[in-house]
């Protein structure tokens, strides 16, 4: 991410919006009705992108493709970020928990994640990670691969076991997957740096953000498409494209007002929510849509999220 604001500054936002809700319930409100339950799917995969604000992105020219296939499937208009800066997003959405607001944190993460989660209920998953320097690894940055944004590197349950480890995999290895019909139920799909349109690139340093976002919307349209297309996971997938957290100076409910969308099997068509979610329910989701006997943290007493569903 880029320079953030100071932790003194935006921790007290993000305790401020759990106080009040329980630590939680208070992004909640009830949506239109949808389905009864969140249907079962054979694949799950989240796509996140890196640091832009909702005012940024929906309407934006720089991302027709994004806006596309939102307007087309559905998607989230009052959605929120966890809090700045991006570690804790990427944790509360695998973890339910934020972990630290130290982006440049190394440790290893011991608390229940869904790694630990789809050991237990037999779910096969892979990180399919952009720039990785190679598969399995769990080491710190390196290029344009930014060891924050693939969370499973940190968890316990993945550093100390080499069969787990072994679903860190390099990004190329999608498209094995897909044309060889072994698609993991679960896919966490991370672009690197210039494509998360988290940097610029070095032959144009000081680009904008809507030249990053550019960048990450021309990734979009060429990675996406092969992977809804695919009979395998368009027989019974879900797509989540999601951003971790706002700009630098967007604050709202902690991590600011973001992007969030939905699309695949069984996904309504030309349709926007106007109930209030966050991270923590996009978690219960892919709990529910797996069926996961439990679901990590505040993942567990996510919203249903069933309005998205037909």
């Amino acid at each position: 991410m880029r320079a953030r604001a100071l932790l003194s500054f935006v921790l007290p936002a993000f305790l401020l919006a759990l106080a009040g809700c329980g630590g939680h319930t208070s992004l909640i409100s009830s949506g239109p009705t949808g389905a009864t339950t969140v249907p079962q799917f054979n694949h799950v995969a989240i796509v996140v992108l890196e640091n832009a604000s909702y005012s940024a992105v929906i309407g934006s020219s720089s991302m027709p493709y994004l806006n596309s296939l939102a307007t087309k499937n559905s998607l989230l208009q009052d959605y929120y970020a966890t809090a700045h800066p991006s570690i804790p997003n990427y944790f509360m959405l695998t973890t339910g928990q934020p972990v630290t607001f130290d982006d440049t944190y190394t440790g290893s993460v011991s608390v229940d994640n869904l790694a630990r989660e789809f050991a237990v209920n037999n779910i096969s998953w892979k990180a399919y990670e952009e720039s990785i320097p190679s598969a399995g690894y769990t080491g710190g940055d390196s290029g344009l691969y930014i060891e924050r944004h693939d969370p499973f590197s940190y968890f316990t349950d993945v550093r100390n076991s080499a069969t787990e480890t072994a679903n860190l995999v390099p990004y190329t290895q999608l498209a094995t997957d897909l044309s060889s019909g072994s698609l993991p139920n679960f896919l966490w799909i991370g672009p690197n740096a210039i494509d998360s349109a988290h940097s610029c690139p070095a032959s144009n340093p000081n680009c904008t953000q809507a030249q990053e976002l550019a960048n990450a919307d021309a990734w979009l349209s060429q990675k996406i498409p092969p992977l809804l297309t695919n009979p395998n996971f368009s027989a019974g997938g879900l797509l989540i494209i999601v951003f971790d957290e706002g700009d630098t100076t967007d604050i709202a409910n902690g991590g600011g007002h973001v992007v969030c969308m939905f699309a695949g099997t069984h996904v309504k068509t030309n349709y926007t929510s106007t109930a209030t979610y966050s991270h923590q329910d996009v978690l219960g989701l892919i709990g529910k849509a797996l069926r996961l006997t439990t679901t990590p943290g505040a993942g567990a007493t996510g919203g249903s999220m069933t309005e998205f569903f037909q």
